[in-house]
């Protein structure tokens, strides 16, 4: 077996024979901290004995959840917080998800929706925040099932939660680089006054580039990228104020103030007007999610249990104001609903860019949530890759040997890094074929994430196991996880209806059927292979922690490793 270290200068692999009867140990210095790896008797798998004595405290609490430090603790306050913000794609995401809420019913629905949508947002943020304080694994949500859950179900359900987890970042990465494209063209569209029509073919063409690209970026060591996510959120504030401003000084016939807040005009075809309201959720849904990006990362962040938590729910804080008050800037801005959602462009937002703030103005705009969109695709597969990772330490995956492994050059896991990249392009080709079916897979993305965060908070409250990091919510946490639970619940369903009627086979969700699809492929390799090998997140090391012993027959008293630590 191969211990990987996370000193850059010394090699990666240590490697530790394991013979019948028999028990041996390597040992090498990595990182400041000795690190020795011993394999069981009988061919059992090798664990890393790290002295505590030696460890940072971050590097310390990994070992006692059961892992050995690999990467470079690099991410600082700024850089985790603009990472958790760049996830959302805040600007980008509202502008070509705004059509939603005006469909389901006008100005009205896009503004309250956001609302009453993002409060419940919100109690999922937070009680994902609260587990990443006390669990900051590169695992994510999935690696908290260890603790939560009953002893005898761990490897089932972190089975389920690591699948839907994992499926849903793909499912919602490959929606990003989608959409990343669709406003490129939309742009270009705008530059030829029009003349120019997107194709199919050729949105799923530039999403090919621009998702290698964005592998290639993610190639960098940490430290590059720390260094470059650092800019996103400078940049994308600036974005978001100077649009609004822009937008309300250059638009000269604004809608009313009566108009915006209480005109419901559905469009979407459902009765009553109150379940056609609804849909209008789906935007914030799809903006304020993969909520736990930022965690996939803590094995990157110094003081992990504190940056990640805070970044977490501050940047959705961010999201859940800025998204709000942005959408109300375009309901008062953006005209007639029914002409901008007719748009040539195929961007509503980029229509109303281009009404109010001419050519040079909408093409500008609309390539900021291009580059934006840009940012939010890039901190995802970082977030992505390291869960292809993290699941591959616990040998959850097939072929989980080559995934693990760390580029000696760049300390990250870049065949993690690329697998993830190509899944996303392999989801995003099947637009040549069938719009409908992609579109199906983008509208699970939601639903497979948050129900891989809310299956640890169900095990939370009901086998009372958990135990606090620094960052918790104290008494009001039941409170806070019981309603994130429940608006889950709840928005779940309107995920799987069709948001217009009648219903035909070119407007049908079939999300539904694609959620079935990934539940009944769970299931069956989880019986055919799953649990044959898997047993649940695995102890890569144990924690030496010296004591300073003193008894009558030792008076020197010197320090001896004498036990294991257990978290």
């Amino acid at each position: 077996m191969d211990v990987a270290t996370s000193n850059g200068n010394e090699p990666h692999g240590l490697r530790v024979e394991a013979g019948v009867g028999n028990r041996r140990k390597s040992s090498a210095m990595a990182a400041g901290r000795r690190i020795s790896a011993a394999a069981g008797a009988n061919g059992e798998e090798a664990v890393a004995i790290v002295e505590g004595a030696q460890l940072g405290e971050a590097d310390r609490r990994l070992a006692e959840m059961g892992y050995v430090q690999v990467y470079k603790r690099e991410f600082s306050w700024l850089s985790c917080f603009s990472f958790a913000v760049s996830v959302s794609g805040l600007f980008s995401s509202v502008t070509t998800t705004f059509s939603y809420p005006l469909y389901a019913g006008g100005a009205a629905s896009a503004v309250w929706c956001w609302l009453i949508s993002g409060a419940g947002c919100m109690c999922i943020a937070l009680s994902v925040s609260e587990l990443v304080s006390a669990y900051p694994t590169s695992g994510g949500l999935y690696f908290t099932c260890k603790y939560l859950a009953p002893e005898r179900w761990v490897p089932e359900i972190s089975w389920i939660c690591g699948w839907l987890n994992l499926l849903g970042q793909i499912a919602g990465v490959a929606s990003t680089e989608y959409g990343a494209a669709q406003l490129l063209l939309a742009a270009v569209s705008m530059g030829t006054n029009f003349t120019y029509k997107p194709t199919q073919g050729h949105t799923v063409g530039v999403m090919a580039a621009i998702t290698t690209v964005h592998g290639a970026i993610n190639s960098m060591n940490t430290s590059a990228l720390e260094k470059i996510t650092k800019t996103y959120v400078l940049f994308h504030i600036g974005v978001l104020v100077s649009c609004c401003i822009t937008l309300l000084v250059m638009c000269k016939d604004k809608n009313s103030t009566h108009y915006v807040w209480t005109n419901v005009t559905p469009d979407s075809g459902w009765t009553p007007t109150g379940w056609s309201f609804l849909f209008g959720f789906l935007s914030v849904s799809w903006t304020m999610t993969d909520y736990d990006a930022t965690a996939h990362i803590a094995e990157e962040i110094k003081n992990p249990e504190l940056k990640a938590p805070w970044s977490i729910s501050a940047a959705l804080g961010f999201t859940y104001i800025g998204g709000w008050l942005f959408t109300i800037v375009l309901a008062y801005c953006m005209g007639d609903p029914a002409a901008i959602l007719a748009s040539e462009v195929g961007q509503p937002v980029a229509q109303i860019f281009y009404n109010n703030i001419g050519k040079s103005g909408g093409i500008f705009f609309t390539v900021a949530a291009f580059v934006i969109m840009n940012f939010c695709a890039i901190v995802s597969i970082q977030a992505g890759s390291r869960t292809v990772w993290a699941y591959s330490r616990d040998e959850m995956l097939p072929l989980s040997r080559v995934w693990y492994k760390i580029n000696r050059v760049t300390t990250t896991p870049l065949y993690a890094v690329w697998i993830f990249t190509i899944s996303c392009i392999l989801i995003d080709l099947i637009g040549l074929g069938s719009y409908i079916t992609i579109a199906a897979i983008f509208n699970i993305c939601a639903i497979a994430l948050d129900w891989s965060y809310c299956i640890p908070i169900i095990c939370k409250l009901l086998y009372g196991k958990f135990r606090p990091g620094p960052w918790h919510l104290g008494p009001a946490g039941f409170w806070v996880n019981l309603w994130a639970v429940t608006w889950t619940l709840f928005v779940s369903v309107i995920f799987i209806l069709p948001t217009i009627r009648p219903v035909t086979p070119a407007n049908m969700n079939y999300a539904c059927v694609i959620l079935v699809g990934i539940g009944l492929f769970a299931l069956l390799y989880w019986v055919i292979a799953g649990r044959f090998y898997y047993f649940g997140p695995r102890v890569k090391a144990q924690l030496l922690v010296a004591s300073a012993a003193r008894s009558s027959g030792d008076s020197s008293g010197e320090e001896r490793a004498e036990k294991v630590a257990e978290y």
